[in-house]
């Protein structure tokens, strides 16, 4: 950024809530990560009580009034939750009756139909990408896992050489593409345009989960060489039901909301002119909520009703897909009140006038940002939501396609090198049955790649577009 424009946007921001220096509002956001760190890590405190706890533990060192740093708090908060809230409860809808009607197993089926032998870990990681679209990271890997197993075990593969893939296709959705919380959260506190991002995401995801997921898992199962664990396979929701979707209702259900947003992107860059009716129409049906909430309505006639899903079996889906959601959304409402907190306090102006003479890359200082909150705190929502708040004044002047980019570094940053305070990786090695040391060989290191490999991606299109 320019002096000029560091300058113009700092006559625009409103008043800081405190009047503290660049030292002590540095050394402010070091405790209040350092805090919410030691609780999740040290103590097991839930990060929307940690986040909630350091945010009001960042005002009082910046030396912000607490009246005002508690308002920063909830206004952020409140503002990140009707940003994103209502995506995200759709989302987890989405993803619950495309789980229950059989359409994700439909979809599984279909590919591991036609693909065999060397074909097989790109058949898994096309699947894990798919049916990653509309689930969230956990409920992905739940889903996924008995495919996994199965097909392990029938194939007589390594466990590593279909799962990493699988777990690939996951994770880097879950970091990189909207409608997931973390992008989102990213898209808003940056301004971006979710279309653009959801593109160039794409166009950065493609290449990251080739050399990530079947690529690396050629050496993923050279360095542990195991094969599925002798477990009582779960029930897949097909096997409770006597019909289930087709395959290409279930495909088109699942990517309509991408085909929209991508639709709506492309209107904006073709006729870019407000007043046109066209581009009028694509904004309204390309917005996230009118794109999620039509793959809603829509899947209740290409979902539900084939896999004969009564009104009442309709409405339980949907409480059953909304009820695990609470702890996400208060989580990352509680993010955007830490974003909030850190820029009341002045701490976004703070980062521009010490980065301003820098002659490290602003794409870059967010990636740098979003891993060490990653490695500290152990979550990728959380590094996110930080980080995105921290590097949001950097987009100021930045253009459409850089502030989207932006938020790519952000989501690949937030990816790298997942450990032992990190949720998920616990959940990778019970479910594979690994040790601690298998697991830092394989799921770490396939996380690494990803953040890196997203990462250069990102860089290497800012230089192009």
């Amino acid at each position: 950024m320019t002096r000029l424009s560091v300058e113009m946007l700092a006559a625009d921001a409103p008043a800081p809530i405190t009047s503290a220096g660049h030292a002590q509002l540095g050394i402010a956001v070091l405790v209040g990560i350092a805090l919410i760190v030691l609780l999740i890590t040290k103590f097991k405190l839930h990060a929307f009580l940690a986040l909630t706890i350091g945010s009001l533990a960042l005002g009082a060192v910046a030396g912000a009034p607490l009246d005002k740093a508690i308002t920063s708090f909830t206004t952020g908060l409140g503002s990140t939750v009707a940003g994103v809230g209502v995506l995200i409860a759709l989302g987890a809808i989405l993803g619950k009756l495309l789980a229950d009607s059989g359409g994700a197993d439909e979809i599984v089926d279909t590919i591991l139909a036609k693909a065999g032998g060397r074909a097989m870990p790109w058949a898994m990681v096309l699947i894990a990408s798919v049916i990653g679209l509309p689930l969230f990271f956990e409920v992905g890997i739940v889903l996924l896992i008995p495919v996994v197993l199965m097909v392990a075990k029938r194939g007589n593969y390594s466990l590593m050489r279909i799962g990493i893939p699988a777990l690939a296709g996951l994770s880097v959705m879950h970091g990189l593409i909207p409608p997931h919380p973390g992008p989102l959260v990213a898209i808003d506190a940056v301004k971006a345009n979710l279309g653009v991002t959801l593109a160039l995401g794409i166009v950065v995801a493609i290449p990251t989960v080739i050399i990530a997921g079947p690529l690396f898992s050629k050496v993923a199962a050279r360095w542990v060489d195991v094969p599925a664990p002798d477990r009582m396979l779960p029930q897949r929701a097909s096997e409770e039901l006597e019909r289930r979707p087709g395959f290409g209702a279930t495909l088109a259900t699942v990517l309509l909301p991408v085909v929209l947003m991508l639709a709506k992107a492309l209107v904006d860059i073709v006729v870019d002119d407000a007043t046109d009716t066209t581009q009028r129409v694509f904004d309204v049906v390309g917005s996230p909520l009118i794109a999620l909430l039509a793959a809603v309505i829509v899947g209740f006639f290409t979902l539900g009703r084939p896999a004969g899903f009564t009104k009442d079996r309709l409405q339980q889906t949907v409480e059953k897909g909304l009820m695990p959601i609470a702890g996400i959304l208060l989580i990352v409402g509680a993010g955007g009140g830490f974003k909030q907190t850190l820029i009341d306090s002045g701490v976004g102006q703070m980062i521009l006038d010490i980065s301003k003479d820098w002659s490290i890359p602003a794409l870059l200082l967010a990636w740098l940002i979003a891993v060490a909150i990653r490695l500290a705190t152990g979550s990728a929502t959380v590094a996110t939501v930080s980080a995105a708040g921290l590097v949001a004044p950097l987009a100021a002047d930045m253009s459409t396609t850089h502030a989207a980019l932006l938020v790519l570094a952000v989501g690949a940053g937030s990816l790298f090198f997942s450990h032992v305070n990190d949720a998920g990786f616990w959940l990778v090695k019970e479910y594979f049955g690994l040790s601690v040391g298998q697991t830092v060989k394989t799921w770490s290191v396939m996380e690494t790649i990803i953040s890196v490999v997203a990462g250069g991606l990102v860089l290497l299109l800012s230089l192009i577009i």
